[in-house]
């Protein structure tokens, strides 16, 4: 009895050792793999800013030829620049060039730091001692200047370079023709560049316009009298690629007199008037209220418009083209929007 009882534990231990070699006999079952998430995308990093290429100088002495067509040498890059016309100071400023301005005129005022620039003139009246104290190596003048202060700055021995944009393509060489004598070429021709792709998106959408879409045009730069301008000039120019037509274009050049009788008789659709200081309410109030004229078509269908800034559009520099797509809003609201 004993004996079978110690064969019956003998045989379970033998099968529990069996079951427990074959237990460790075998691998343990292999984990699922487990995949790992994929790694965030790199960050994209913005393009490196390409540094502007540096400017290539001229070589001097350089001969140019400037609006009048005088043949001009500059005998060395320019270092002190005096500006007679608020026009050439703003490109000045635009090409980078103002730590050169040492003298502007009274009327010099965008940007707001050139106020703050030597005053050397009126318009028309230059102080001839202040400019030859401030020893200026480059002048720019204006064609108002051709007649008297021109061959008297000339006498002084100055070098002066005239300005006289009857265009807005002419603007544009004026600001590569500054920029060229300045050392400023490159800056220039980017500038240059901008402005015409603006000018170019206005007249893709005016240049064809057949007459009688175009609006007839008067613009209003004073009053009592009232002047307004012909053909010859960059404003002429800027109303023909605005989509209208300058009622005054086939009458004369440059500013004028008009008489009250002239205007009746061109029977403008559309008068732009100029806001010029604090003047432009009182040009715009005298046309309106002038009773001769109530019977032309800017009056009666209230086609009379005062431009935001006359700067804008009486300056030959490059703000020209903001007073360019302003006027093209004036005349076509329908292509440009109000």
């Amino acid at each position: 009895m004993m004996k079978r009882y110690i064969l019956t534990i003998l045989t379970l231990l033998g099968v529990f050792g069996l079951v427990f070699s074959i237990a460790c006999s075998c691998p343990p079952p292999t984990p699922p793999e487990v995949t790992p998430p994929p790694s965030p995308p790199a960050e994209e990093q913005p393009p490196e800013a390409v540094p502007p290429k540096p400017e290539e100088l001229p070589s001097f002495p350089l001969t140019v030829v400037d609006d009048l067509g005088r043949e001009v040498t500059i005998e060395k890059l320019p270092q002190r620049i005096i500006s007679l016309a608020p026009s050439n100071t703003e490109i000045l400023y635009a090409l980078g060039l103002e730590d050169r301005i040492v003298g502007v005129t009274d009327y010099c005022d965008y940007p707001e730091a050139a106020k703050a620039k030597p005053r050397v003139a009126g318009y028309l009246t230059p102080d001839m001692e202040k400019i030859v104290f401030l020893e200026p190596d480059l002048i720019l003048a204006e064609s108002i200047h051709e007649k008297t202060v021109l061959p008297a700055l000339e006498k002084l021995g100055l070098t002066v370079i005239v300005m006289s944009a009857t265009s807005l393509d002419a603007v544009l060489r004026d600001i590569a023709l500054i920029g060229q004598i300045n050392g400023k070429s490159k800056s220039a021709a980017k500038l240059v560049d901008d402005l015409k792709r603006r000018i170019d998106a206005v007249t893709a959408k005016t240049e064809g316009l057949s007459p009688a879409e175009r609006p007839r045009v008067m613009y209003a730069c004073w009053h009592a009298p009232i002047w307004t301008l012909g053909s010859n000039t960059f404003i002429n120019d800027l109303i023909g690629k605005a989509g209208g037509a300058n009622v005054f274009a086939d009458d004369f050049e440059k500013s004028r007199v008009v008489s009250l009788e002239a205007i009746i008789q061109e029977n403008p659709q559309v008068i732009i008037v100029s806001r010029m200081g604090t003047t432009g309410d009182l040009v715009y109030n005298n046309i309106k209220k002038e009773s001769r004229l109530a019977g032309i078509d800017a009056i009666r269908t209230n086609r009379v418009y005062k431009i935001s800034d006359a700067d804008l559009i009486e300056r030959p520099g490059p703000r020209i083209v903001d007073g360019l797509e302003e006027v093209a809003r004036l005349l076509h609201p329908e292509i440009f929007g109000p």
